[in-house]
């Protein structure tokens, strides 16, 4: 077998799955070549970027070389013989599923979720599973068992969450496809952050049985704005996993459904219309993202798509940002409830349904008291520093976020302005010292529930 520097020297470390399909299939390079050049590059950076924090490299390399058998015998799946990677809170039989919670730290899965087994059913080879934030519940990734993630990109910045691991493999070139989760941006602000792709596709599309926590039966379940999404590091390859993932749960409604996604409506570019929104009345919208926007729409045109920047369809974006926090928080807040019956001494998980024990993603919820930013602003969008205008596109998180109480953040403490009713320390920007054992770290001591946090979503839900 040839050494896996024939994969760098190919220069395949950032390819697609569909680029590495089409160079496996012309000889060029084979699975195990791949497999054992992703795992020395995690090797190699992951202790700074710690992306990967379960690894199973044995069975990778195991199932790699299966693949590469099997495509010599003229097998021909889409996905044979590509790394991936996925996301911790997922099952994969024989290994470890906590949503980086501590009690669930030797809760092994018996059995693959849906989604894992229909994409090992296609061919893909699991590299690990990748890191998320306590209960997937925060805009950055750190929990108590496995640390925080940093962006490839700049390890001082955070790398998004709850799906951030998986947007920093990608990013690093650890495998070239991932699945995560996402109720509120856990899929779209990490592949914002580290410039990847993900589609968080519509709710009941995926098969989410087997994204649960331990303590819980892997059921199929569907909550409100609940959904698992493909990652990758092109377009194309998000319509092929959507196109592996998408058939229903035989456990549920698909016993009697069969599902067949249209194809898209034109296949040049010339014959779309785009409507263009760059701005939002509750938030600013930074000018660096606005730029980008502007110059993507000034393109399309060129190529002779019909491009618009006003729409009389466009619903009130107010009111549907009232109405989006009204579910959310709807969804949230049963799990908010079980939290904190497990805090007071039941075991985490324990008691709660299939739906899960925690929240899938939070939005970073300012308080009142704020240094920019109107109100409302603030307290529904605010994701800025102290001093700083609220962008929804920042890489740092709130300077004063309410947090759940079982978060932790590590970093350097910023302060926020006089009167601020915030909790503590918020940035998750890390440290400039990027060992696992070196990080500082703080505990949000009080319930979030019980202070004044509580009742700023309290306002929010009736705004």
């Amino acid at each position: 077998m040839q050494s896996h520097s024939q994969a760098e020297k190919a220069d395949l470390t950032y390819a697609t799955a569909t680029e590495l399909t089409a160079a496996m299939g012309a000889r060029e390079v084979s699975s195990a070549e791949l497999t054992e050049a992703a795992i020395s590059r995690i090797e190699r950076f992951d202790q700074d970027i710690n992306a990967v924090c379960v690894p199973d490299f044995d069975r990778a390399l195991t199932a790699a070389r299966a693949a590469d058998a099997a495509r010599a015998k003229g097998d021909v799946r889409p996905l044979l013989g590509v790394p991936i990677t996925v996301k911790e809170s997922f099952n994969v039989a024989g290994l470890t599923t906590t949503w980086g919670i501590p009690a669930f730290k030797d809760a092994k899965a018996t059995e693959d979720a849906v989604a894992v087994a229909r994409l090992k059913t296609a061919g893909a080879v699991v590299l690990g599973k990748t890191n998320v934030p306590s209960g997937l519940g925060d805009l950055q990734t750190y929990n108590d068992l496995y640390g925080v993630t940093c962006n490839p990109w700049n390890l001082a910045r955070t790398a998004g969450g709850s799906s951030g691991g998986s947007a920093a493999a990608l990013a690093a070139g650890h495998g070239a496809l991932s699945i995560g989760s996402d109720i509120a941006g856990s899929l779209r602000a990490p592949a914002h952050y580290c410039g990847v792709y993900a589609h968080k596709p519509l709710q009941g599309l995926l098969p989410t049985r087997g994204h649960t926590t331990a303590g819980t039966p892997p059921l199929a379940y569907e909550r409100d704005l609940v959904t698992i999404g493909p990652m990758a590091r092109g377009a194309r390859d998000l319509s092929l996993m959507l196109d592996l993932l998408a058939d229903p749960d035989e456990t549920a409604i698909g016993i009697a459904h069969a599902l067949a996604l249209p194809p898209a409506r034109h296949d040049d570019l010339a014959a779309f219309r785009v409507l263009v929104v760059d701005t939002h009345p509750l938030i600013p919208t930074a000018s660096s993202v606005r730029a980008a926007i502007s110059d993507l729409a000034d393109r399309l045109s060129a190529v002779g798509a019909k491009v618009a920047r006003e729409s009389k369809s466009l619903p009130d974006q107010v009111e549907a940002a009232r109405l989006y926090m009204r579910l959310l928080l709807a969804s949230w807040g049963p799990a908010i409830r079980r939290r904190s019956t497990s805090a007071s001494g039941s075991t985490p998980g324990g008691s709660t349904p299939a739906t899960g024990a925690w929240p899938l993603s939070v939005p970073a919820v300012r308080c009142s008291a704020t240094a920019t930013g109107s109100r409302r602003t603030a307290r529904v969008y605010g994701t800025a520093r102290a001093g700083e205008s609220c962008s929804p596109t920042s890489t740092s998180c709130c300077a004063r976020p309410c947090r759940p109480r079982h978060s932790r953040t590590t970093g350097v403490r910023t302060s926020g302005p006089a009167g601020s009713r915030s909790m503590g320390r918020t940035t998750t920007t890390p440290t400039s010292s990027y060992g696992r054992e070196s990080r500082r770290r703080r505990v949000f001591r009080r319930p979030w529930h019980r202070s004044g946090d509580r009742r700023t979503a309290c306002r929010l839900a009736r705004s």
